[in-house]
């Protein structure tokens, strides 16, 4: 299945490759149906099945607090999965995000994010963090959570990043920021490579 979602993106059907245009994209809460092909997404979009696993975990135990697809057609070309962290007031994790291969590039994992943090913030959570890629987030308004004396259980510098949702939404510093335990066991489940 996931090279299924590799080869031919979001779109059905056989035959050569044809994108729709990204306005048809559209981005909407996860529903059960979805399952499957979040998955395939996940699977497609990483080099292990770490992150597949985790938003099936996070699903399971009913930690996720918001999960955003990005639909174009009757596919889904991307996902978003928001839950709980430790540490302060109420805070969300932005993991893990993916999109399909054939849709990278296209400013659809942009679309996520931007909607999900919006949602986020309606929702009333205060900030959110993530590990990633600072060029990249940067971009949303994420800024390193050193700069706000925030830590995280992995010991990550400038990859771990925090955005204020909410006027004085951050956390006081100091303040360790924890990651649900699927997180890790996630992570240990990637260093084994499967």
């Amino acid at each position: 299945m996931a090279a299924d979602v590799s080869r031919r993106g979001a779109a059905h059907g056989g035959g050569a490759l044809r994108l729709p245009p990204l306005r048809t994209v559209r981005v909407r809460r996860a529903r059960p149906a979805d399952a499957e092909a979040i998955r395939a997404i996940h699977l497609a979009a990483f080099p292990t099945d770490a992150e597949a696993w985790l938003v099936e975990r996070l699903r399971a135990k009913g930690r996720l607090c918001l999960s955003l697809v990005a639909q174009v057609g009757r596919g889904i070309a991307g996902h978003v999965a928001f839950s709980r962290v430790r540490g302060g007031a109420a805070g969300l994790g932005l993991a893990p995000l993916a999109v399909a291969p054939a849709w990278q590039r296209r400013g659809i994992g942009g679309r996520l994010v931007r909607d999900g943090l919006a949602l986020c913030a309606r929702m009333g959570y205060r900030y959110a963090v993530v590990l990633g890629d600072p060029a990249y987030y940067r971009r949303f308004g994420f800024v390193p959570g050193t700069r706000y004396g925030l830590a995280n259980e992995y010991g990550a510098g400038d990859p771990f990043m925090v955005i204020a949702l909410a006027p004085d939404g951050l956390p006081r510093p100091g303040t360790l920021v924890r990651f649900g335990l699927e997180f890790a066991a996630a992570v240990r489940r990637e260093g084994r490579g499967r």
